[in-house]
């Protein structure tokens, strides 16, 4: 009898989740600013306090215990591309669609909830839980990691994406960094 073989998942899926749901706290912010005819504010403030601090601490979280943890690893960098390009990207394709959303009715409120949950959807089916106003925030950039090539045909496939206040990456360099999931590492100290 032959063994089905499955692709390697992401592990850390919990954690990818969270980054997910911080990375679009800020519609929340905006959200809580603009309110909702149909909500009363105490609730509706209320729901956007907690979308927006219950992810973002569970991140802080995370990035402390891979510190605790000593969760490392390391990177050498073959090629690397820079993703600032992504965060506006994010910001004119989910934030102002969605902060412009009208809330009028419980069935508006709906509808938006239902699209920004198939926004999540997509960030984690294509790993963009990356993507966080607070890491450009904080000074962080987001590079796109591919590993050198050689005459392993199994090198150099696999990208990871590096969180890093660097502004640049030269080729060949090796990192020491932090594991956020199994595709995410942030370089916190560097």
């Amino acid at each position: 009898m032959k063994a089905v073989q499955r692709g390697h998942g992401e592990g850390l899926k919990l954690a990818r989740l969270l980054m997910v749901l911080s990375s679009i706290s800020p519609l929340f912010i905006l959200w809580a600013i603009r309110g909702s005819s149909v909500i009363p504010d105490g609730y509706f403030i209320l729901f956007c306090i907690v979308m927006v601090m219950t992810p973002n601490a569970c991140l802080l979280i995370r990035i402390q215990t891979a510190r605790r943890l000593v969760d490392k690893k390391s990177i050498k960098i073959g090629k690397s591309d820079d993703h600032r390009d992504h965060i506006l990207l994010y910001l004119f394709a989910m934030l102002i669609p969605f902060y412009s959303a009208d809330l009028g009715t419980l069935r508006l409120i709906g509808a938006a909830i239902t699209a920004l949950a198939f926004i999540v959807f997509l960030f984690w089916h294509l790993n963009l839980h990356y993507m966080n106003l607070l890491f450009a925030l904080f000074g962080f950039r987001v590079f796109t990691i591919y590993p050198p090539t050689d005459s392993n045909p199994h090198t150099g496939k696999t990208s990871q994406v590096l969180i890093t206040r660097r502004v640049f990456l030269v080729d060949g360099d090796q990192l020491i960094v932090y594991r956020l999931s199994d595709t995410v590492y942030m370089e916190i100290d560097g």
